[in-house]
C-alpha cells in the first residue's frame, strides 16, 4: 500500500523537486542570504529522511573534540518547548526533543542548546557559552547559516544519487547539493567492505576534488545499559519473553545485529521520534524484558520496567579514521 501510495504521489515529488531547486538557487544567487559566524560551526546532516546516523556522528565528533569547548545546536524535533533553549540539570526530554536530550545526558560537560532559529541559535549560544566550536546537528539544508565545515551522511542502503524527492522518494533535498561538503560518510556498511564496492559506490557519488570520501559501518556496545548505567550481558536474559521496541526510521541493522547475536525477541516497530502513548506502554509491561535504542530509552525510561538500551557508534578503518580527524582538527 505504501508503495502504491508513493507512486501515485509522483507528481506532488516533481513539485517539491522544483521548489527545492528554485529555493538552492536562490541561495546561490545571493536573493538569500547566508550567514557565516566567527565560532567555527562544523554541520552534519543529510539530503533524505532520517535513518543516516546524525546523533551517532555527533557523538563522534565530541569525542574527537573533547580538548575543546563544545556546544552542540540542534532543532530539538518534536520538543514541548519553544524558542532557544540551554539545555540545563533539570531539563527534560519533553524541553530538549529525544537526541538532544540524550547527548546532554551522555555528556554532561559540553553545552547543548536547541532553536529551531539556527542563527539565532548560533548568536545566543556565542552570547551566552562562548564556545570553542559549534556542532550543528542536521543542518545541512539550513542554508540561512553558511557552516565553516560540512559532513554529509548517506546510508549504504540508500545511497543519495539512487533517490527521489518526496513524497515518492526520501529525499528532501536536491542531489546536486552535495557538492557543499567537506566530508562525504557513506555510513551502515558492511563491517567488511571490498575494494570493489568502495570503488562502485565512489563512482556513483563522484565526490569533488575538494572532497573527503569516508565509509563507516555501525559499532554496538558488547553489553546492554540500564538507567542507572549497568552494565548487562545480553546472555543474562536467558530465556525471558522480550519485546524490542524501537521508534527510530532504520531499525533493521540493530534487529539484525540482536538476532545474529542470539537475542530471541518479538520486534514492536514505531515511526520515528514516536511518542509512546499508556495504552502502548501497557502492552510493554506483558514482557520480562524491553530492549529498546538509546534514542527511545530516554523517552521510555521511568514507564517501563526492566528497560535495557544498546548503545551504537560510527567505526572507522584507521585510516578513515585518522583522516576524519585531521580534516576536522585543521578547522582551528
Amino acid at each position: 500500500m505504501l508503495q502504491f501510495l508513493r507512486k501515485i504521489a509522483f507528481p506532488f515529488s516533481l513539485i517539491y523537486a522544483l521548489i527545492v531547486h528554485v529555493r538552492n538557487y536562490l541561495f546561490d544567487w545571493g536573493v538569500f542570504k547566508s550567514i557565516s559566524y566567527e565560532t567555527p560551526t562544523i554541520c552534519v546532516g543529510n539530503l533524505s529522511v532520517g535513518g543516516t546516523g546524525k546523533t551517532p556522528m555527533i557523538e563522534y565528533l565530541i569525542r574527537i573534540l573533547s580538548n575543546h569547548k563544545i556546544a552542540v545546536l540542534s532543532r530539538g524535533y518534536k520538543r514541548k518547548s519553544k524558542g532557544f533553549l540551554l539545555a540545563n540539570p533539570s531539563s527534560t526530554v519533553a524541553d530538549l526533543g529525544d537526541e538532544p536530550f540524550q547527548i546532554h545526558q551522555k555528556f554532561p560537560n559540553i553545552y547543548v542548546a536547541v532553536d529551531a532559529d539556527r542563527r539565532n541559535g548560533i548568536a545566543q549560544l556565542e552570547k551566552m557559552v562562548q564556545p570553542d566550536v559549534i556542532l550543528l546537528d542536521d543542518a545541512f539544508q539550513h542554508r540561512k547559516v553558511k557552516p565553516k565545515f560540512s559532513i554529509l551522511l548517506t546510508a549504504y542502503g540508500q545511497l543519495y544519487p539512487k533517490g527521489w524527492y518526496l513524497p515518492t522518494g526520501n529525499l528532501r533535498d536536491a542531489k546536486r547539493e552535495a557538492r557543499r561538503a567537506d566530508v562525504i560518510v557513506v555510513t551502515k556498511c558492511p563491517k567488511i567492505l571490498p575494494k570493489t564496492e568502495k570503488d562502485t559506490i565512489t563512482s556513483l557519488i563522484q565526490p569533488k576534488p575538494h572532497q573527503q570520501l569516508l565509509f563507516s559501518h555501525l559499532s554496538y556496545a558488547e553489553k546492554l545499559k540500564d538507567g542507572k548505567g549497568n552494565k548487562v550481558a545480553p546472555s543474562k536474559l536467558g530465556d525471558k519473553k522480550i519485546a524490542l521496541v524501537t521508534g527510530i526510521a532504520s531499525p533493521e541493522p540493530l534487529v539484525q545485529y540482536l538476532r545474529d547475536i542470539g537475542i530471541d525477541f518479538q520486534h514492536l516497530a514505531f515511526g520515528d521520534h514516536h511518542n509512546f502513548s499508556s495504552d502502548e506502554i501497557e502492552k510493554f509491561k506483558h514482557y520480562d524484558a524491553v530492549l529498546t535504542t538509546e534514542k527511545d530509552f530516554v523517552r521510555l525510561y521511568g514507564r517501563v520496567e526492566p528497560l535495557y538500551y544498546l548503545e551504537i557508534a560510527h567505526d572507522f578503518n584507521l585510516e578513515d579514521e585518522n583522516l576524519l580527524k585531521e580534516v576536522v582538527e585543521s578547522q582551528f
